[in-house]
């Protein structure tokens, strides 16, 4: 499987972001593609990013043991995306994804830019007590949350719990009367989302990224 897939854009600008899966899917991901296409659109160099476990595996979950190597290669990843970029960098994930990204960033604070977690796995469907939040405090990286009002991986109100563990500033993009996938399943597409994913994000890290503010 390949490892990566690159959106160079028309006219590109100084920033990159890097985007990854979650544990079931892998970079072909339709919100991938298309929230990449976004950015590509407004000068970002963008990456989709198969991580370790599915380079190695086509089909499958990760196991339990390879999260340490998949943040590894996302740190991997932003290197080489620093070699080809000259301003910022932005890493962002789908679930599994977004975990380890955070993660990652809470322990190599100034790794990245800004953040981006497209419905963050908060706790296992059914097992609120079982929460995913121990690295929050220690994640100093801007970070925008996007999620489904009917996500079963954590409701709108444990996130915005979780949101203020992190000492950073964070916003949420809320997405209605959607579920995990965010609306991005089968042939099914929320054609409106990587737009407004786009403006959050700006409104969070700033007007100065991409091509330029009146392009986002």
């Amino acid at each position: 499987m390949d490892t990566k897939f690159l959106h160079q854009p028309a006219h590109p600008g100084k920033d990159g972001f890097i985007l990854t899966h979650g544990a079931g899917g892998n970079a072909n991901a339709p919100l991938l593609i298309e929230l990449a296409n976004a950015l590509s659109d407004v000068g970002f160099t963008a990456v989709r990013y198969n991580l370790p476990f599915r380079q190695q595996r086509p089909f499958g979950p990760p196991r339990t043991a390879s999260s340490a190597q998949d943040r590894e290669g996302l740190k991997n990843e932003v290197a080489a995306m620093r070699r080809q970029v000259s301003g910022r960098i932005f890493l962002g994930g789908h679930s599994y994804g977004g975990r380890q990204s955070s993660m990652l960033c809470a322990g190599q604070p100034g790794l990245v830019d800004g953040l981006l977690l497209l419905s963050y796995p908060l706790h296992p469907p059914g097992k609120p007590d079982q929460l995913r939040t121990t690295h929050l405090p220690d994640l100093k990286t801007p970070t925008l949350f996007v999620h489904g009002t009917i996500d079963p991986f954590g409701s709108i109100e444990e996130l915005e719990s979780a949101q203020r563990l992190i000492p950073s500033k964070t916003k949420l993009l809320v997405v209605e009367r959607a579920g995990h996938d965010l609306g991005f399943k089968g042939k099914s597409k929320r054609t409106e989302l990587p737009g407004a994913i786009l403006e959050a994000f700006k409104e969070l890290i700033g007007e100065n990224s991409g091509k330029s503010a009146a392009e986002l």
